[in-house]
């Protein structure tokens, strides 16, 4: 089954949908990762995956576009709270070469940044093994997994905010 949008909702305490990520959570600041609490998942849900996505990143490769800050899986479904930088879990790989959180940190003099933070909704139980790169991740989803929902929710941070 292929993805499908849903009411589930993603927030944080830290940002307004579509505000500006604080300091804090960025490369610039203490680079932890900003509290995220969800509702609304398909109640087959069994487990969750967390992206968090800059499309904007001038970067292209075998493995997709852009760059992955974040790619977290193997949340069971009765978890619907990140605390902030929550480290428990299990991480994937990112661009930044680390299997954890890499705040927002766009190229000086490229403009706006947006920055997704995209929660799948899983009918199977955590089972994906650590260090996934994104592409990896959605394919062992696609293919060992029945996928209900997933929720994106959009973040901006200019360059050098």
């Amino acid at each position: 089954m292929g993805f499908a949008l849903s009411t589930m909702q993603i927030t944080s305490a830290a940002f307004e949908p579509l505000g500006r990520i604080p300091k804090k959570h960025t490369g610039e600041g203490t680079n932890v990762s900003p509290p995220l609490e969800w509702s609304g998942a398909p109640k087959e849900t069994k487990s969750y995956a967390l992206v968090v996505h800059d499309p904007d990143a001038p970067l292209a490769t075998p493995d997709g576009y852009g760059f992955v800050h974040w790619l977290l899986y193997n949340i069971p479904a009765s978890v619907t709270t990140l605390a902030e930088g929550e480290s428990g879990y299990t991480n994937g790989a990112t661009g930044f070469g680390k299997p954890k959180y890499g705040g927002p940190l766009p190229p000086e003099n490229h403009g706006t940044h947006h920055y997704y933070f995209w929660l799948v909704a899983l009918s199977s139980e955590p089972k994906l093994k650590p260090g996934l790169t994104m592409r990896e991740l959605f394919a062992a989803i696609l293919s060992v997994h029945g996928l209900w929902s997933l929720r994106r929710q959009k973040r901006t941070q200019g360059a050098g905010e």
